[in-house]
């Protein structure tokens, strides 16, 4: 029982690209998005817009005629119509629980209303972007900015826990998270958006039952939790392990939040290795901070008080931006302009060793595949550090990025090889920062063991659809695998040359290729090149993943004629499974010893003074 309770807790906020949907599944979203921007038209609305979309449904943006272009807009949120009716009833008890929110920082409700049997809530749209869009254009948020959302949420949080609910329950948001900040650059104020996860608490702060009734606290609602599904890159643990609903569930989120946004991450398992008090941050809130993250359930709930009761007078601190040096790359990063859109998919493979020995096997019998599949590759038996790092390469695929990685750990330390071509200049120093602390991740994990990892466009993705699971998937006369050329200076030793079958057989893949295919990658790996190329078989349909860069112009007519034997291949494949082949331009190996952790850097107390002595 206790696995199911677990299970109920979380979701994973990944979304798969589009391009990666097959024929079939991406007309029903496109036709699913273009039914409710019909449905909102309408209604009367303008300007009509997809904003974002997530495990539930779908959020628009737009306009009332009459509107002007600058005035305010509305945001409607539709559930995805295929879900079960009682989670299609949710959005009415988010409209419920946002009707009773009064505060400045939060976007009031507008109305529930129904359109063609179809459940539609209407609420303001907060100006600005949101603070994960903010982070991965940023990169770190300097501390003046992190201190002064820091108060706002503070201030928020407050408000929650006062008596807004029914017998005067405070009210827990239960997914706060970057992305479900939308910050204004003009004002620098920030907006709490999304309550699809918010109930009333069960229990107060202080973990004693919010209710008068005897008989209510002798009843099952008070035994099982009504806490609703959080991101599990932001909740605390007590929300993850199926806790009775608490505001403290919030204070966990603000800390996730605070922490990721200060240190360019994208959740808070990386405090460990990348604390809070190296992020030069001013000591104080740096100390409450790693205080609100810490194992210890008593530290977090010293630190949260401390937070809500002091951060007003934190706040008031006078600091300035400080000028900041250029971050300098810990490995190498190509910036490479592109006229090709790309959609940025990252594939990682050899993760097991990364768990471990002897983790309880807590998700054995989850149904659904995918979230078994993710959640037992990136989350089971693993520390937190080693969630981190899946995590930091995971962000980098939220860049417009090409290429690979290979992590070697050893004894003495760690062994990267990397190629990153970014296709985007403005986003140099953030992307930057993203890979460092991958790095820096990697350096404090103490293991033996070798990750690899893919960055390709997911644009380029060839599908092969068959009937049935028993026929052969068949390429069309017409598929190509894209390659791109760049001559490249002749590499004279030998043993600086990747090759695909330099680590031996992935044993967490299981799709085994043809022989042709085989051989076609046997010749390709004496062309001088770069490239990935991974295979997914599914029963009723096949994606081949690919990223190729020929280094060699003079053998093009060869290089071509390889992948050619490639895809006519494809039809030999007759397993299920994942296959992927990798292969770097060129070893420039780097070496980095084993962490601890960063070390402590902090906001000065003299800035102006401290900075003109620099």
């Amino acid at each position: 029982m206790a696995q199911k309770t677990q299970l109920q807790q979380f979701y994973i906020p990944e979304e798969q690209s589009i391009y990666l949907l097959s024929h079939d599944d991406a007309k029903k979203l496109k036709d699913w998005v273009a039914l409710c921007a019909a449905q909102l038209r309408q209604l009367g609305y303008q300007n009509i817009e997809l904003i974002g979309k997530g495990a539930y449904g779908f959020v628009f943006s737009g306009r009332l005629p009459g509107t002007a272009a600058g005035g305010p807009e509305h945001v409607f949120k539709f559930t995805r119509i295929n879900l079960p009716r009682h989670l299609q009833d949710r959005l009415e008890d988010e409209a419920y629980i946002l009707e009773q929110v009064r505060h400045p920082r939060v976007p009031r409700l507008i109305s529930y209303q129904r359109a063609n049997n179809q459940p539609i809530l209407v609420m303001e749209r907060a100006a600005g972007l949101n603070l994960e869009e903010v982070s991965l254009r940023d990169g770190r948020l300097k501390p003046r900015l992190i201190m002064r959302i820091a108060d706002q949420l503070a201030d928020t949080l407050r408000n929650l826990r006062r008596e807004n609910g029914p017998a005067g329950r405070p009210i827990v948001h239960g997914d706060i998270k970057p992305s479900n900040l939308v910050f204004d650059a003009s004002t620098e104020n920030i907006a709490l958006i999304d309550w699809g996860s918010s109930v009333f608490a069960q229990l107060d702060a202080n973990q004693q039952f919010i209710t008068a009734n005897v008989m209510e606290l002798m009843s099952d609602n008070l035994q099982q939790t009504n806490a609703r599904l959080g991101d599990v890159y932001f909740i605390g643990e007590e929300q993850l392990n199926g806790g009775l609903s608490s505001p403290r569930f919030d204070e966990q989120g603000a800390a996730g939040t605070l922490y990721a946004l200060a240190s360019a991450q994208s959740c808070r398992f990386g405090h460990r290795a990348i604390p809070a008090t190296s992020l030069g941050l001013p000591m104080e809130f740096a100390r409450m901070l790693d205080g609100m993250l810490s194992p210890d359930p008593e530290t977090r709930r010293k630190a949260g008080d401390y937070y809500l009761t002091e951060m007003p007078r934190m706040a008031r601190t006078v600091m300035i931006d400080l000028p900041e040096t250029p971050v300098a790359a810990q490995v190498p990063v190509w910036v490479r302009a592109s006229d090709q859109e790309i959609d940025t998919v990252v594939y990682s493979s050899r993760k097991s060793f990364l768990r471990e020995e002897g983790a309880p096997e807590t998700l054995n019998d989850v149904n659904d595949v995918q979230l078994d599949r993710y959640y037992k590759n990136f989350m089971q038996g693993m520390g937190e550090t080693e969630k981190a790092f899946l995590a930091a390469v995971s962000r980098l695929g939220r860049y417009p990025v090409e290429g690979g990685l290979a992590v070697r750990w050893e004894t003495d330390g760690i062994y990267i090889d990397t190629s990153l071509n970014l296709h985007d200049p403005a986003l140099k120093s953030a992307f930057v920062q993203a890979v460092n602390n991958m790095v820096f991740l990697a350096q404090a994990i103490y293991r033996k063991g070798i990750f690899k990892s893919c960055l390709f466009n997911a644009r380029n993705t060839l599908h092969v659809d068959r009937d049935e699971p028993t026929h052969p998937f068949v390429v069309s006369p017409d598929m190509k695998l894209h390659y791109e050329v760049s001559p490249a200076p002749e590499v004279e030793d030998e043993s600086r040359v990747h090759s695909y079958f330099e680590d031996g057989p992935d044993p967490e893949e299981f799709l085994v290729l043809p022989d042709t295919i085989i051989h076609a990658l046997e010749e390709l790996n004496a062309i001088h090149h770069t490239g990935m190329i991974i295979f997914e078989a599914l029963p009723r349909h096949l994606k081949i993943h690919s990223h190729y860069r020929l280094l060699d112009p003079e053998q093009e007519s060869e290089f071509s004629r390889l992948l050619d034997d490639i895809l006519s291949a494809v039809e030999q494949i007759t397993g299920l499974g994942v296959s992927g082949f990798m292969k770097m331009p060129y070893k420039d190996t780097r070496f980095f010893p084993h962490i601890e952790r960063l070390p402590e850097r902090y906001y000065p107390r003299n800035p102006r003074t401290e900075h003109a002595s620099t």
